[in-house]
């Protein structure tokens, strides 16, 4: 397979396949990434940086547009998630440019999971969102969904992201994302009660008291 060097745009966070990000940007060398990418129709990889490096796998993203520029040349850009890379060699800086970059290789994965798997998870989700009372809205199981599209809503750390990134095939990314959510309910119901009992503390108690 053929590799390619890609201009890298490194942060403390994981972009998905087929997600819709909103960046600003405010360092010369990637405003003048952002404005080079805007000029050729080129893309740009985004690679989690997690305890202090640069991870191996990353998201090719493309730029859908510049929605805003800022006097001192600062932008609001919004950018789309395409498929996943494997790092080969990370440059620091490449040749005549400010940004850093990297030789990848492009990498195939998968969206198709299994059906009934994906209502678990939204139905596990579900329950998270109401032990939690978190008020938001659950995504629609249409045909095109697919872990991807809900991997930032689950409770994941920034490092279990990655791990989820790293798992090219939908079905093992479905097994991944069911097991931390059915995982995380019995903590999410035991931190729900503490919470009620603390609520609690100081009002009058009816108790019944056991017969002994």
């Amino acid at each position: 397979m053929q590799t390619i060097i890609l201009p890298m745009f490194p942060l403390r966070l994981v972009a998905f396949p087929g997600e819709l990000l909103n960046l600003h940007v405010f360092e010369p060398r990637y405003k003048q990434l952002v404005n080079e990418c805007e000029a050729k129709g080129t893309t740009f990889g985004i690679a989690a940086y997690i305890e202090d490096k640069v991870q191996e796998i990353g998201t090719e993203i493309a730029l859908i547009s510049i929605d805003k520029r800022y006097p001192k040349g600062e932008m609001d850009i919004k950018t789309r998630g395409l498929g996943l890379f494997k790092v080969l060699e990370f440059h620091p800086q490449v040749e005549n440019r400010l940004y850093t970059g990297a030789e990848i290789l492009r990498m195939p994965h998968d969206t198709v999971g299994d059906f009934l798997t994906n209502e678990k998870i939204l139905e596990n989700l579900g329950e998270l969102y109401r032990v939690m009372n978190i008020n938001k809205p659950l995504p629609a199981h249409t045909p095109d969904f697919n872990t991807y599209k809900i991997a930032h809503l689950v409770g994941f750390s920034l490092e279990q992201e990655y791990e989820l990134l790293c798992l090219p095939e939908e079905l093992r990314r479905q097994q991944y994302m069911l097991a931390h959510l059915e995982q995380l309910l019995p903590t999410a119901r035991e931190m729900e009660e503490l919470r009620k009992k603390v609520q609690l503390n100081g009002h009058f108690k009816n108790i019944l008291p056991p017969q002994v």
